[in-house]
């Protein structure tokens, strides 16, 4: 894969699902390092800006979500992802899609199936102390429930399409990513993490931006932990 416009040379062999709630100022950047064989579709989850009409400007698919949420959008770009392979990465700017063949490669040569990005701050701001904290906490019960050896939940990853859309995930708020390495684990799946650079986002997370937005995430993993075992 080298980089460039997402579907050059013909059909995309990845589908790379961005949910995106008002990110008209970081979309440019992430668009713009998109690898050859990857297509965007930008998932507009009810944005007040430009958002849809950035992504549409600079060549992506654009999905309306309109249900708050970010499993409901992320969701909703599985179900209209028909590329061989399907991944997920936040539309911020704090995760480079240009990172994307590495974890592709792992899929493509049969040597996992599910490869997480293992996020690596490129700087202390770049992942808050609480929000880094409740990751901890986060992984270490990912490692005990899957028995893989886990240190982030890893919103860059990448998996088959088929088998990700046939794998039920249900959660439609901050579960979401977790649900899908549980439920991935339970069917037995061979799960990877890569280190993946992270960087500053534009404008503050919806999420872990916030004492309480981390503490709301916190609440819809925990009752993930509970419905879901792996």
């Amino acid at each position: 894969m080298n980089h460039g416009s997402g579907e050059r040379g013909g059909s995309p062999h990845v589908d790379l699902v961005l949910p995106c709630l008002d990110e008209e100022r970081a979309l440019p950047w992430v668009l713009g390092r998109l690898p050859d064989g990857v297509r965007a579709i930008v998932v507009d989850n009810g944005s007040t800006d430009r958002s849809a009409e950035v992504a549409r400007e600079h060549g992506a698919t654009v999905v309306t979500e309109p249900r708050r949420g970010f499993g409901a959008a992320a969701n909703a770009g599985l179900e209209a992802a028909t590329a061989p392979l399907v991944a997920f990465c936040d539309a911020d700017a704090s995760l480079d899609p240009a990172d994307l063949p590495r974890l592709v490669r792992l899929v493509d040569a049969g040597e996992a199936d599910l490869v997480l990005g293992r996020r690596r701050p490129t700087s202390g701001s770049a992942w808050p102390l609480h929000a880094r904290l409740a990751n901890r906490v986060l992984a270490a019960r990912m490692t005990r429930r899957t028995g893989t050896p886990l240190h982030d939940l890893g919103p860059l990853r990448v998996a088959e399409t088929a088998r990700l859309q046939a794998l039920g995930i249900r959660d439609r708020r901050s579960g979401f990513p977790l649900e899908m390495v549980l439920r991935a684990a339970a069917d037995g799946w061979r799960i990877r993490e890569l280190d993946v650079p992270y960087r500053p986002r534009e404008g503050r997370s919806k999420v872990t931006g916030t004492v309480r937005g981390t503490l709301t995430a916190i609440g819809d993993m925990s009752r993930i932990f509970r419905e879901v075992h792996a």
